[in-house]
């Protein structure tokens, strides 16, 4: 198929899903995929079975990059916060991920039809940076954070530049995930019809940049425990915001790897890997039940993943 054909096969496909799904945002130029709150969660689709390939690549092995946003200020003058616990814990578990219950999980999903090529159980924390700039001036509005907003297009522009200023690359093998701090909150865009902690709590998607590189990313606002975690969930790291981030992160994470240009794995709902098992972790059998993963030593509270063979979901994959 000419490439340009197949650009245009996964743009539709890409827009389609965002017009089926509740959970994938679609402004006619860029479409993301939402980890919803616990309210719009409840009222989002049921399941509809199995994940289902349409078509699209997966990310067979992934590299992550972590930029901590950081600012001595939000855009309302009020003061950031992000503590170097919260940022070394959102490091350990994107280092940890790889080669554990969660991504092995992952190597049952695939890309192509006659030639399946699967999802390794591959990766690393390839590079992490805290960014001092400035937040640009707030591009939208919400109710969480007023005047401390970011839109999407602001996220990407944030990526770009420290991309270049880090020499980093984009393409399939590789994720951006980007933490703000506390108190900074972000819309889709300046519609603010979608925003954090009202709407998401974090979100995947990927764009084109001016070299032509594949970028995928995700925008993880500072952890909240209110909207984005099951009540009564405990922490395993005594940092409860940063516990709360890091199923977050791996939420995404899962649901980029399987799905990152939003044309691969997801149900007749639109529903992503993730989101069937939203706010579900399991069996706490780790750190004296306040854990329910361990990793290369470590302890984390994560949302569990969707399985096709077992039709459920799991903490450790097939």
């Amino acid at each position: 198929m000419p490439r340009l054909s197949l650009i245009a096969v996964l743009v539709a496909a890409t827009f389609a899903l965002a017009q089926d799904s509740p959970l994938t945002i679609n402004n006619g130029s860029n479409a993301v995929h939402v980890f919803p709150t616990r309210s719009v969660h409840a009222a989002a689709p049921l399941a509809a079975g199995a994940l289902l390939y349409h078509g699209g690549p997966v990310m067979s092995t992934v590299n992550t990059y972590a930029i901590f946003w950081v600012p001595s200020q939000l855009q309302n003058g009020g003061s950031t916060s992000m503590s170097a616990a919260y940022q070394t814990i959102e490091k350990n578990v994107l280092a940890d991920y790889p080669g554990h219950g969660l991504d092995n999980n992952n190597t049952q999903y695939y890309q192509g039809t006659t030639t399946k090529k699967y999802i390794q159980n591959s990766g690393k924390l390839a590079s992490s940076y805290v960014d001092t700039n400035p937040y640009p001036a707030s591009g939208c509005s919400d109710s969480a954070t007023p005047g401390a907003c970011i839109t999407d297009t602001q996220l990407q522009a944030e990526i770009q530049r420290v991309m270049t200023l880090k020499g980093w690359t984009g393409g399939l093998s590789k994720m951006f995930l980007v933490f703000t701090s506390s108190g900074e909150g972000s819309c889709f865009d300046s519609t603010n019809a979608q925003c954090a902690y009202t709407y998401y709590c974090a979100y995947h998607g990927y764009f084109t940049n001016g070299s032509g590189q594949t970028v995928v990313y995700s925008n993880e606002p500072y952890g909240n425990t209110s909207n984005c975690q099951a009540p009564g969930t405990p922490s395993p790291n005594g940092n409860p915001v940063a516990d709360a981030a890091a199923t977050a992160a791996t939420h995404e994470l899962t649901e980029a790897i399987t799905d990152p240009l939003l044309n691969a794995w997801y149900d007749a709902s639109g529903n992503e890997i993730g989101d069937l098992c939203a706010y579900n972790y399991g069996g706490n059998t780790w750190d004296s039940t306040l854990a329910n993963e361990m990793w290369n030593g470590r302890f984390y509270e994560l949302q569990m993943e969707y399985d096709n063979h077992l039709a459920g979901c799991v903490q450790v994959g097939p």
